[in-house]
C-alpha cells in the first residue's frame, strides 16, 4: 500500500514537471496544471481519493508558504526593486486593506451576504500571488519598463502577510475577541515581532555564515534551510507574523554578501517550485468540483469585480502620489493575480469552528482559478498592448539568480616533471585570450601570482577563464564594485572585504589588475575572489 502511494506520488510530481513544458508552451499557466491534477485524483474526480482533512492540509500548506514566502525575499533583487520599494511596499500594505474593504463593500451591498463572511472574502482574497506572478513572468521572460517587474514581483512576494492578518482579526472578531484596542494591539505586535525577530534571524544568521566556515559541501544549504523555518516559528511563537518574518529575512539574506549564494538560489527554487506543485495539487484533492458549480456566479462575480474595479481601484490610489504612467498602471492592475495563499488562508477559516452561510473555501478556490486562468494567460498580451515590454533587458535580473556575484571557472594543471612552464615566470608565458593565472598551489601554500612568480616542478596551477563549471577545492567569485559603492575610492588594506575570501585580480576594462594593499579599487571594478582554503 504504501509502495503504491509512493509510485501515486512520483508519478504525479513527473506529470507536473512534463506539464510545466508543455502548457508554458501553449501560453496556460502552469498552476492550473497542478490545481487540475488535484480535483482529478480527488474525491469528484477520476480517481476518487478521499480527502477532506483541512487540518493535515492547513499543516502542509502552511510549510509549502514558509518556503514560498523566503524565496520571494531571498529571490528578489534589491538592486533592481529599491526604486520601486516605496511603491510595492504600499501596494503590499495600503493596497492590500483597500482591497480587502473594496471587496467586502461589493460582497455586503451587492450579493446580500451577511458582513462578516463579507470581510472574511475580502481579507483572504485581498493579496496577490507571488508563485502566479512569478511563474508567468519567468515562464514568458516578461521584462517590464519602468521597473515595473521589479515591483510586482516585490508587491506579491510580501503581501500575503497583510492577508493574513487581516485574516485572523476578522476571525477574532467573530469570536467576539477583538475590540478596536485590541485590533490596534494585533497590529503592532504581529508587524513589530515579525521586524525584530526577523532581523534577529537574519543578521544572526550571516554572522554565523561568515565566520563558520562548513566542513561539507551542501551543510551551509541546510543550514539557510533552517533559518527559513526558524524565522516563521519565532515570530508567529510570541505573537508576531510569521510570513512576514520569513521573508524580511529571506530579503536580507538573499540581498547579503554570501558565499555559494547561487548554489542557494537553485535549491530553494528547486525547493520552492516543488512546494508550489505540492500546495496547488492538494489544495485542488481537498475541493469538491460539484461544490464550485453551486457557488460559481457568485465567484464569478467577485472574480470580475476584483479584476475590473477593486484592483484598479487600489493601485491608483496607492500609485497616484507616484504620478504613474497610464501604460504602467494598466499592466500593474491586470498583473493583480490570485493564488495559494487565498485559498490556504480559507482554509483557517474552515477550522475556526465559526458556522458559515457561505462555502468560503469554494468561492475562494473559484476566484484563484478564474484570476490564474485569465489574468495569468492574457498577462503577456495586456503588457504588449501596452507597450510596456522592454526588449533590451531580461526579467531574471530582478532576480537573485543573476546576482552580482558570478562564478568564475578554471582548469586546473598538475605541473610535474618534463612541463615547459618549470622555473618560467608567469609574465614569459603565454596563455590563450581570456585566460589568466589565477592560483598556484605549492604543497601546503596558496600563492596568488604576479608576473614574476615563478612556476616549480610540483605545482598545481589553476587558470581562470569565463566558462561554465566547478571546483570542489578552490572557489572564485566576481563581485562588481558599482554595487559595493562604499568599497569605491578606497585601497585594497582599507576594506575589510568578506570574511574567508581573497582578491586576486580586478578586471578594469580591458586591462587585468593584479591587486597590492595600496591598490585603489574604482567604480567599475570587477573584483575576482577566492576561498581561502584551511588544510
Amino acid at each position: 500500500m504504501f509502495s503504491t502511494t509512493l509510485l501515486i506520488a512520483a508519478a504525479i510530481i513527473m506529470i507536473c514537471v512534463a506539464g510545466n513544458k508543455i502548457f508554458n508552451k501553449i501560453g496556460i499557466p502552469v498552476l492550473l496544471v497542478f490545481i487540475g491534477l488535484g480535483m482529478l485524483f480527488g474525491s469528484d474526480g477520476i480517481m476518487k481519493i478521499p480527502f477532506e482533512d483541512y487540518g493535515f492540509a492547513e499543516k502542509i500548506c502552511n510549510v509549502a508558504l514558509i518556503f514560498i514566502m523566503f524565496y520571494g525575499g531571498f529571490g528578489t533583487n534589491m538592486k533592481e526593486a529599491r526604486p520601486v520599494a516605496a511603491k510595492a511596499i504600499l501596494l503590499s500594505s495600503a493596497g492590500v486593506i483597500l482591497t480587502a474593504a473594496l471587496t467586502t463593500v461589493f460582497c455586503f451591498f451587492v450579493l446580500r451576504m451577511n458582513l462578516m463572511e463579507s470581510m472574511l472574502i475580502g481579507s483572504v482574497l485581498s493579496s496577490t500571488d507571488a508563485a502566479s506572478v512569478f511563474s508567468v513572468l519567468r515562464s514568458k521572460n516578461l521584462n517590464l519598463k519602468y521597473n515595473t517587474a521589479s515591483m510586482l514581483e516585490m508587491e506579491s512576494g510580501s503581501n500575503d502577510p497583510f492577508s493574513y492578518m487581516l485574516t485572523i482579526i476578522v476571525l477574532s472578531m467573530m469570536h467576539g475577541e477583538m475590540g478596536a484596542g485590541r485590533i490596534i494591539y494585533t497590529v503592532v505586535t504581529e508587524l513589530s515581532f515579525a521586524l525584530i525577530f526577523g532581523a534577529l534571524v537574519a543578521y544572526g544568521a550571516l554572522w554565523i555564515m561568515r565566520r563558520f566556515h562548513f566542513h561539507y559541501t551542501g551543510h551551509d544549504t541546510v543550514f539557510v534551510l533552517g533559518v527559513a523555518i526558524a524565522a516563521y516559528a519565532l515570530p508567529a511563537a510570541v505573537g508576531g507574523n510569521g510570513y512576514l518574518g520569513v521573508y524580511i529575512v529571506g530579503l536580507i539574506l538573499g540581498n547579503s554578501d554570501i558565499g555559494n549564494k547561487k548554489m542557494l538560489v537553485h535549491f530553494f527554487d528547486g525547493v520552492t517550485s516543488f512546494m508550489e506543485m505540492l500546495i496547488f495539487f492538494l489544495l485542488g484533492l481537498l475541493s469538491f468540483p460539484t461544490k464550485i458549480w453551486q457557488v460559481a456566479l457568485p465567484s464569478m462575480l467577485i472574480a470580475l469585480f476584483l479584476t475590473f474595479i477593486a484592483r484598479p481601484v487600489a493601485v491608483g490610489a496607492v500609485l497616484a502620489p507616484f504620478k504613474t504612467k497610464l501604460s504602467q498602471y494598466a499592466v500593474v492592475s491586470w498583473a493583480g493575480l490570485r493564488g495559494a495563499a487565498s485559498i490556504v488562508f480559507t482554509i483557517e477559516v474552515v477550522l475556526s469552528g465559526n458556522l458559515l452561510e457561505n462555502d468560503i473555501f469554494h468561492i475562494a478556490f473559484c476566484v484563484v482559478l478564474f484570476s490564474i486562468m485569465i489574468q495569468g494567460t492574457l498577462l503577456p498580451f495586456v503588457a504588449r498592448k501596452t507597450n510596456m515590454i522592454d526588449k533590451t533587458g531580461n526579467v531574471l535580473k530582478t532576480f537573485n539568480d543573476y546576482s552580482d556575484e558570478t562564478e568564475i571557472n578554471f582548469i586546473r594543471l598538475n605541473i610535474k616533471s618534463g612541463n615547459a612552464w618549470i622555473d618560467m615566470a608567469i609574465k614569459d608565458i603565454h596563455l590563450p585570450p581570456q585566460m589568466l593565472f589565477a592560483v598556484v598551489m605549492r604543497r601546503n601554500e596558496t600563492i596568488i601570482p604576479n608576473g614574476e612568480t615563478v612556476i616549480n616542478e610540483g605545482d598545481t596551477v589553476i587558470l581562470g577563464a569565463p566558462s561554465q563549471g566547478g571546483c570542489d577545492e578552490v572557489h572564485f567569485r566576481e563581485v562588481s564594485a558599482d554595487d559595493r559603492k562604499h568599497w569605491c575610492g578606497k585601497t585594497m588594506a582599507e576594506i575589510n572585504f568578506p570574511s574567508g575570501y581573497l582578491v586576486i585580480m580586478i578586471k578594469r576594462g580591458d586591462d587585468v589588475v593584479i591587486p597590492v594593499g595600496s591598490t585603489v579599487i574604482e567604480k567599475e571594478d570587477k573584483l575576482v575572489m577566492i576561498a581561502k582554503n584551511k588544510r
